[in-house]
């Protein structure tokens, strides 16, 4: 089968595709025919040695697959069948291959509505946004969400979670087309950050009493911005550090407020418990197969192009989620 290597740890660069042998199922496992494959940032940071856990090359990456299943391990006890379209978070990598090994309690089965590449970009990103505004966040309807990055693969989901949730969603997005995604995805208000300043932004909007939740997946300057507009008690939910720079906390504004901030990280939950990690992603299909939400794709890259798919993740040029199809 074919599959992409990194082969040193670092860049988009040091990604090449090779002929190996076909994956040999464990008792546990599931063994999937793969048909798309999302990316991710933290697929960015697995190839660069620097995810929370740490693979030696040379490795197949990716942690979003989607297919059809092609085998099933002798103790796998979910009624599972051949051919059954499925799709999976997986932490340890593997996905950006023609065939996959996915521990049987990660599986989510895709609902009939839903195609291939929709279903490779959609468990980690709406996993983590379920996730992160219900367990870590305790978001509630009529409160108010201030979304950091809300036209990216992440971003898009909390603007549209929150809204079935029931919240008033403020994005924060970099640009005027950036920001029109995220308004037709939900957003009640949207703030373009590349020429608006996004503290005196979100003040004007909630006539000074600010954000009751921060979800951010950039860190930096956005975040710095956002903690000096938020509410008495805010949670501000750390996702991700998109923007490259990782920002100190000033416990000073922690202090006067009660703000509290919460780190999320969905696929270390997922690994503890994997039928609770997988439970956000089933309650995130059913909300798709009523409607509720949109999934965004912004690029497909052949698999051979994983490379080119990598810079493109990197360069943050595209609304919506980059995948790969195989």
């Amino acid at each position: 089968m074919k599959a992409i290597f990194c082969n040193k740890l670092g860049g988009p660069e040091n990604l090449g595709v090779s002929e190996t042998k076909a994956p040999i199922p464990g008792p546990n496992d599931v063994h999937i025919r793969v048909k798309a494959a999302g990316l991710n940032f933290a697929d960015t940071l697995q190839i660069a040695g620097r995810y929370q856990s740490k693979l030696e090359p040379p490795f197949i990456p990716g942690m979003e697959v989607a297919g059809e299943v092609i085998g099933i391990g002798s103790d796998v006890s979910r009624p599972l069948k051949i051919g059954q379209r499925v799709m999976a978070f997986m932490r340890g990598g593997g996905a950006f291959a023609e065939e996959a090994l996915v521990d049987s309690e990660w599986l989510v089965p895709i609902p009939d509505e839903m195609d291939d590449v929709i279903a490779a970009g959609f468990p980690t990103v709406y996993g983590t946004s379920n996730f992160a505004l219900k367990h870590r966040g305790r978001l509630k309807k009529d409160e108010t969400l201030l979304v950091l990055g809300a036209a990216g693969g992440v971003g898009l989901t909390a603007v549209e979670i929150g809204k079935h949730i029931g919240a008033r969603v403020i994005a924060a997005a970099g640009g005027p087309e950036k920001c029109a995604v995220a308004l037709k995805h939900g957003a009640d208000f949207a703030i373009d950050y590349k020429t608006e300043s996004i503290k005196d932004r979100v003040r004007e909007i909630t006539n000074g009493i600010g954000a009751d939740v921060v979800y951010d997946a950039v860190g930096g300057d956005a975040f710095d911005q956002a903690i000096r507009a938020v509410n008495w008690e805010a949670r501000m939910l750390i996702i991700g550090f998109a923007s490259g720079r990782i920002q100190q906390v000033p416990a000073n504004l922690i202090l006067v407020k009660n703000i509290s901030v919460v780190g999320v990280v969905y696929g270390a939950q997922t690994e503890r418990d994997p039928a609770y990690g997988a439970s956000f992603v089933q309650e995130a299909a059913d909300l798709y197969r009523h409607g509720a939400v949109k999934p965004y794709t912004g690029k497909v890259f052949q698999l051979e192009d994983a490379d080119k798919a990598m810079k493109a993740l990197l360069s943050r040029e595209y609304a919506g989620k980059i995948i790969l199809v195989t």
